[in-house]
């Protein structure tokens, strides 16, 4: 929520392009946390036998966390190709990296998420019914049987992940190559080491490097785990921490969560003027109080 709300401000030097991304992105990651930690992990902890049991909103947490996951997943590929196109693409540039632009992206991959994780409410079903309520939910058999279940989680899994990765490792080669090239030339005709817009463009692909890496490597887990669930036909969410499959299973989800807390610390950690923002946001309540005992 600080995140979103120094962005929001626009007082950290970025365009206003690069904003509606990383804002688009911190709101999927507090999606992701509020939908998959606090209502589906914990509530059976904190706060059991509540209307989160109920099957109609069981269901629909469901949907949402999927679709938060994959704008998540999404956001983070449109910003590196936004990125690959402002350093290596300059007759394209000034067209594309605009904030309408980003906004058009990001509402139409918000809309097809929304569309395509629809099947996700109808994949499980109630587990009791208690008092004529149904209750809980479980996946439904039929989702291990029935081919067009078996295919849509395989397109799904495929455009959530392999596709994903692909993009994002080619984007971000194909920037580092050029601006290793760029570099090269420049030097080449400047004959010096110190070229301020080499280092300028060198800081600028930081967020985009630290953002793709942390996706990369903490999704990895949870895709090696639905690679051998599929090719094993083990069921998901098992709840036999013994078994291997169960651990690797959780291991990948804990990864996957941090991947939704982790942009933050990117951020502080890569922006100076994002750390000097959180200072003073931090402040104003101090500041506001003396202001009022005055």
């Amino acid at each position: 929520m600080v995140t979103i709300v120094i962005l929001l401000r626009e007082k950290c030097g970025r365009s206003k392009c690069i904003s509606v991304y990383l804002t688009a992105m911190a709101v999927a990651d507090l999606m992701c946390l509020v939908f998959d930690v606090i209502l589906f992990e914990l509530h059976g902890i904190y706060y059991p036998d509540s209307f989160l049991d109920y099957t109609a909103i069981c269901r629909m947490n469901f949907f949402l966390i999927f679709t938060s996951v994959e704008c998540s997943v999404w956001l983070t590929v449109a910003f590196t190709f936004d990125r690959y196109v402002a350093i290596c693409c300059q007759k394209l540039r000034t067209q594309y990296c605009t904030e309408r632009t980003a906004k058009v992206v990001v509402a139409t991959i918000w809309g097809l998420s929304i569309l395509e994780n629809i099947p996700r409410y109808f994949v499980s079903e109630p587990h009791v019914i208690i008092d004529n309520i149904a209750s809980f939910c479980i996946v439904k058999a039929s989702r291990y049987t029935e081919l067009i279940w078996i295919s849509y989680l395989w397109i799904d899994i495929i455009f959530l992940t392999f596709i994903p990765f692909l993009l994002v490792l080619l984007f971000n080669g194909l920037t580092i190559k050029h601006i290793l090239l760029t570099s090269r030339i420049r030097k080449a005709l400047r004959g010096s080491d110190n070229d301020s817009e080499l280092e300028n463009r060198k800081k600028s692909i930081v967020l985009l490097l630290l953002i793709s890496a942390n996706f990369i490597l903490l999704w990895m887990v949870i895709l090696t785990h639905f690679i051998c669930a599929q090719i094993t036909e083990v069921e998901f969410l098992q709840t036999n921490y013994s078994n291997p499959f169960a651990i690797l299973e959780q291991a990948g989800h804990m990864l996957q969560y941090l991947s939704s807390c982790t942009n933050t610390i990117i951020y502080v950690a890569s922006q100076a003027k994002f750390r000097e923002d959180i200072k003073i946001l931090f402040k104003y309540p101090l500041t506001l109080l003396l202001k009022v005992q005055k």
